[in-house]
């Protein structure tokens, strides 16, 4: 693998990990939905790491949620049900990021960092699967 690829899927990988991490930390602040929008970057940034593996990036968030659907989860690559929640996860910072009467809650702020940390640690494991030393 190419050291610049390697790097990049390192750096967005990590990245992932830590606003797992910032997440959590914004719910113990009480800040839902900011942990929200956290959330949905750690999932965003995990996707990311998986296709800079395979040479490929995306710049609209919807055309990599459908890719991503379409090649990893449909392929059942990555479960069924994770796609499901990943969707779950872009719904809610769209209502948390937009819409201004949202009200965002402990245990559906806690629910999202559950379902980032989730799909990142499967990342995490199909990366190291596809030889990637992270």
């Amino acid at each position: 693998m190419d050291k610049e690829i390697r790097e990049l899927v390192c750096y967005r990988f990590d990245r992932a990990k830590e606003l797992v991490e910032v997440a959590k930390e914004l719910i113990n602040m009480g800040k839902y939905k900011d942990a929200n929008n956290r959330s949905y970057y750690a999932a965003f940034y995990a996707m990311k790491a998986v296709y800079t593996l395979k040479g490929e990036d995306f710049r609209k968030h919807k055309t990599l949620l459908a890719s991503f659907n379409k090649e990893f989860v449909a392929t059942e690559i990555f479960p069924r049900e994770l796609g499901r929640k990943i969707s779950t996860l872009s719904l809610i910072r769209e209502q948390s990021d937009y819409n201004d009467f949202y009200i965002a809650s402990k245990q559906e702020s806690q629910q999202q960092v559950e379902i980032a940390e989730e799909l990142v640690n499967a990342v995490e494991s199909y990366l190291h699967e596809q030889g990637c030393e992270l």
